[in-house]
């Protein structure tokens, strides 16, 4: 449990409660452990990755990698703007024009979402 909850960046908690909860099918082992088998493991991550909460607050993408975080440090240049955000146990560091940062108001403190999509990570305020 504790293993399966560190790779999708939740408390074990959090993980045991999803499984009490049917949300995600565990076993047990000979020693009485939850286990949480890879396929199923790997197929609720891919559910918790789905971006439709964002197509459902109105913002459709074709971006499918978000991570959610705060804010840690922006650095304003003449032109652009360089903003650091920790979303869980990621730290994402991204490009972006001064202007964008000034728009969304990113401050260290502030939510925001880096969306990530092959090459390209922008910003989104939450």
């Amino acid at each position: 449990m504790g293993e399966a909850a560190a790779l999708l960046g939740v408390s074990a908690d959090t993980m045991r409660r999803w499984v009490d909860a049917g949300r995600v099918a565990a076993a047990r082992d000979e020693h009485g452990h939850r286990i949480i088998p890879g396929a199923e493991l790997a197929a609720f991550a891919r559910e918790l990755a789905r971006p439709e909460n964002a197509e459902a607050e109105g913002r459709p993408s074709s971006a499918r990698n978000r991570f959610p975080g705060i804010v840690t440090d922006v650095v304003l240049g003449d032109v652009a703007a360089q903003v650091e955000i920790q979303a869980g146990p990621f730290r994402v560091v991204s490009l972006i024009s001064r202007d964008s940062a000034v728009e969304l108001n990113l401050v260290p403190g502030a939510p925001a979402t880096a969306v990530i999509k092959s090459t390209n990570v922008m910003i989104e305020r939450r």
